[in-house]
């Protein structure tokens, strides 16, 4: 049967072979100069290959004085054109449309870019950055309509098949929208058609100068705050918009204006699935020509979900897209490879907050596109030489080694000390809406199973056991185990404990917890689940500052709103009794009532198998959080990388001869450690 994403269809003089829509998202792969470059090429290329039926590529900066990170790509000049070009032409090997969106960040241009000056409809301050906004006077604003103009003329000499206007996500066109931050009196504020002036006029202006160029606009249906417009201004301006010759809608939500808002646009795993849907419908149902939709759409399910309900004519891929390239064809079955599901964790958005490429945990070999194309979903290139590994601990480091060697030909057998194989992902998916996380595990894990790994559970690696096994490589994939902490008068107990068993908390109870980070957050938020009343402190200055905002502000809005308060640049830590007394940025503070205090001061590397594996002589990997620990990101990266690094020394061979690699190495050579 076949699928409704399975379906085509056509946007305008557009054919699109199906339903999936690639949304534009940054990856800052481009040069300083805002060049496009092979690597974005490849990046975009290998999603192409994946059967999407369109890619818009991420937004584009129309003028010199708008650009939107260290490395976005630029379109304000001519120079731009050969590298999009190249793009392109990649993009369209494989049978599909190419979108550029085009964009103008107004009053969220960051001083901290290039010294980029927020610029707006009136005057304002950037809630991320403290920038004051200067408003646009008349001629500045025609300016930015002929940039925008100038803009898609190159986007068509480049070869594309269609223009996106970025009119969504509190961006110029966004904020000349919304009367939040539009305080005009002019002819562009007050009225619906006076804010959405610079938009229409900028359709218009674009109608004339290439009227056989598609164009597509992304509005935000609703920005999810009290103040934000009503969705009957969100229907009639589409009505307007599609008068006015656009060719499509794309439907998104939310604003990047603040942390708390963006995570609407970004949405992490606390909000439904399909969260845009109620918000779509009737402004799709209000017009005739197509519409797309966005909104953690990440499965299959979801995909045919949203368009079974009419919400959209088109399903927008984002971060799944990130995840996996191959998406639409696994999900219409013409690839063995189980999807590669988002977690949301939105490390890739993060990333270009913090001005770095964008990177993706549960897909290590994001951006390498261009380097190692054999290694982005295999079938895999087969290792040159073949060894025996012996990987010790079936966690999600362990589980990324061994799929990766198993796939390539090497003889793998996995060790694990406890019952049961996961590590710390029971710990990572026991806290409120941490369930989608468990992807990350289950979709590697699910593999190793399919090729015949063999596994061992309550194994006790000990030195005469390794060498009986006589492996040519062991890798240390021990994990990781809470650190210790010791406050005077008290006797805490573990953060990853109480995550586990919430009951060794009383219902109730008045607690602290000494450690704001991600672990601090989720047990935090395991025990208010609890009624319990919490404290936490941090030594930093800041809370979490490691989380990827758009979850970290959504978790720090939920504690809150129960109760929960937050201390920092807290030293001197002591229970007296049932009172906690502390220093909080040099002032004495207490709390009084306290009946537990839970440590989460993060984790040291469980190496208590590595004087075993050192004994036997055998050459060995330390990998993952046995190493250093880290986050999921720095985990799967690590591991990923010794898994495709096996058997990469060619004294190593499959010739067994009946003996062990240590029993024939010479006495006087040290086993080999390498600390990845």
């Amino acid at each position: 049967m076949t699928l409704l994403m399975q379906q085509p269809g056509r946007i305008g003089p557009l054919r699109m072979k199906n339903r999936l829509i690639m949304a534009p998202m940054g990856t800052n792969f481009s040069t300083s100069d805002g060049l496009s470059t092979e690597r974005d090429r490849a990046y975009y290329e290998e999603r192409a290959k994946g059967g999407v039926a369109a890619i818009v590529t991420e937004a584009m900066a129309v003028s010199a004085g708008g650009r939107a990170h260290n490395n976005s790509l630029w379109i304000y000049h001519d120079r731009f054109i050969p590298g999009l070009a190249r793009l392109v032409e990649g993009i369209k090997r494989h049978d599909c449309v190419t979108v550029g969106q085009i964009n103008h960040r107004g009053a969220l241009l960051r001083r901290m870019v290039l010294n980029m000056e927020p610029v707006g409809p009136s005057p304002w301050r950037n809630p991320n950055t403290g920038d004051e906004v200067r408003p646009l006077d008349q001629a500045e604003i025609t300016e930015i309509q002929e940039d925008f103009v100038a803009a898609a003329r190159r986007l068509w000499q480049a070869g594309y098949d269609a223009v996106e206007l970025h009119a969504a996500n509190g961006y110029l066109f966004h904020q000349f929208l919304t009367q939040r931050i539009n305080k005009r009196t002019d002819r562009y504020g007050g009225s619906l058609e006076n804010r959405a002036r610079l938009l229409l006029e900028t359709v218009h202006r674009l109608r004339d100068a290439l009227p056989d160029f598609p164009l597509w606009v992304r509005i935000s249906c609703t920005e999810y705050c009290d103040d934000g417009y009503p969705i009957e201004e969100m229907v009639e301006l589409a009505k307007l918009l599609e008068a006015a010759g656009v060719t499509a809608l794309d439907l998104s939500g939310g604003t990047n204006e603040s942390p708390a808002l963006s995570r609407f646009c970004i949405q992490p795993p606390s909000m439904p699935r399909r969260t845009l849907e109620p918000h779509a419908k009737p402004i799709t149902a209000a017009v005739s020509i197509p519409t797309i939709i966005a909104g953690r759409i990440l499965s299959p399910e979801d995909a045919e979900a949203v368009l079974a309900s009419g919400a959209a004519d088109y399903v927008s891929l984002g971060r799944a897209l990130t995840a996996d390239a191959h998406w639409p064809r696994k999900a219409f079955g013409e690839s063995k490879v189980a999807i590669r599901g988002c977690i949301s964790c939105n490390v890739c958005f993060e990333r270009l907050t913090l001005e770095r490429d964008v990177a993706c945990v549960v897909n290590p070999m994001l951006g390498t596109e261009l380097e190692a194309p054999e290694f982005i979903d295999g079938p895999f290139a087969p290792a040159l030489v073949k060894q025996r590994v012996l990987i010790l601990g079936a966690g999600l480091a362990g589980a990324e080694v061994a799929r990766l060697a198993a796939a390539r030909g090497h003889q793998v057998e996995i060790w694990e000390k406890s019952a049961r194989a996961g590590g710390q992902i029971h710990l990572a998916v026991a806290a409120p809406d941490k369930e989608e996380v468990r992807p990350a595990w289950s979709w590697r894990w699910d593999q190793v199973q399919a090729l015949g790994v063999p596994v061992r559970y309550g194994v006790d690696a000990t030195s005469n056991a390794i060498k009986a096994f006589a492996p040519d490589h062991v890798v240390v994939a021990t994990g990781a185990k809470p650190r210790p902490l010791t406050l005077p008068g008290a006797a805490p107990l573990q953060a990853w404990d109480v995550i586990a068993n919430p009951t060794l908390v009383a219902e109730g109870a008045r607690l602290a917890v000494i450690g704001g980070g991600i672990v601090g957050l989720e047990v935090a938020d395991v025990l208010v689940q609890r009624g319990c009343r919490i404290s936490i402190l941090e030594a930093l200055p800041a809370i979490a500052p490691a989380m990827a905002r758009n979850n970290r502000t959504d978790l720090l809005i939920r504690l809150r709103e129960a109760g929960t308060s937050f201390h920092t640049k807290v030293r001197d830590a002591r229970l007296a009794g049932d009172v906690l007394h502390f220093t909080e940025d040099g002032a004495a503070r207490e709390i009084a009532g306290v009946t537990h205090v839970i440590a989460a001061i993060g984790a040291l590397p469980n190496q208590d198998a590595l004087p075993a594996v050192e004994a036997s002589g055998i050459p060995f990997t330390v990998v993952g959080d046995a190493n250093q620990p880290g986050d999921f990101l720095s985990v799967l990266r690590d591991a990923s990388m010794v898994g495709l690094a096996l058997a990469s020394d060619p004294r190593r061979s499959n010739d067994r001869s009946g003996e062990s690699a240590a029993q024939t190495r010479p006495d006087h050579d040290p086993p080999e450690r390498i600390m990845v």
